[in-house]
């Protein structure tokens, strides 16, 4: 499998784990793909509005960890 098609197969899974947020690849000014960004459009999802790594791996590290603090967040106790 290419790089381009386990990258499109790992957007549809991070899209499909994660739907509280708009999950793309960035693209560089050479036209390159760069930073797997996700943009927060559902608060209950998380609390960060904009995450960027560079990996998918890493992203969805990311996006979990965003996920225990919005159940933090929601919990009542503050």
């Amino acid at each position: 499998m290419d790089g381009r098609a386990r990258d499109e197969r790992e957007l549809e899974s991070l899209r499909g784990d994660f739907g509280g947020w708009r999950i793309w690849r960035a693209v560089r000014q050479d036209g390159r793909l760069g930073e797997w960004v996700a943009s927060l459009h559902d608060p209950a999802a998380g609390v960060e509005p904009t995450l960027m790594h560079p990996s998918a791996s890493l992203l969805r590290e990311a996006l979990k960890q965003q996920a225990r603090r919005a159940r933090k967040g929601s919990s009542g106790s503050g």
